[in-house]
């Protein structure tokens, strides 16, 4: 794998059930209000969003999520999200929604290639913090999501 392609799996256990949590998925305009690490979102179109993104390191990301799939069945116990990411970074991000007592299972995979050119540049040398710089950001958006979905009746 070359040093400037990255790939990751989280999974987040989230207490709400799969139609709420798909919901604030889904409303890419709400994630500035409860995951800090996205700063803003402007919506292009009906399937895409351009978002910036800045976590604990000194740089900011500008990406357009195109919506490539989302499938989230009637019976809300099992969904799929996916998005196509172009802008500094390529690739996508998918995500798997499970039911599981009390609340929903997020199986979440990213798969990118970076284009910003001062993080190829760097990508061989700082790949171990930008990866720990995602997983800072993964984790906030969680407690973020979760909180979220606390805070909101429903």
């Amino acid at each position: 794998m070359p040093l400037i392609d990255y790939r990751f799996h989280v999974v987040w256990s989230i207490d709400a059930p799969v139609p709420r949590v798909a919901d604030a998925l889904t409303d890419l305009a709400g994630y500035p209000s409860w995951w800090p690490d996205v700063r803003a979102v402007c919506r292009v179109d009906d399937d895409t969003a351009e978002v910036r993104c800045r976590s604990a390191l000194p740089y900011e990301l500008r990406l357009w999520l195109r919506r490539v799939e989302q499938r989230v069945e009637r019976d809300h116990r099992r969904g799929r999200l996916r998005v196509a990411l172009t802008g500094d970074l390529e690739g996508f991000v998918g995500c798997v929604l499970t039911g599981r007592p009390g609340g929903t299972r997020l199986d979440i995979v990213q798969q990118v290639v970076v284009r910003k050119p001062v993080l190829r540049w760097l990508s061989p040398l700082a790949r171990p913090l930008f990866r720990a710089n995602h997983a800072v950001m993964m984790r906030r958006g969680r407690h973020g999501l979760s909180a979220h979905l606390t805070a909101r009746p429903g």
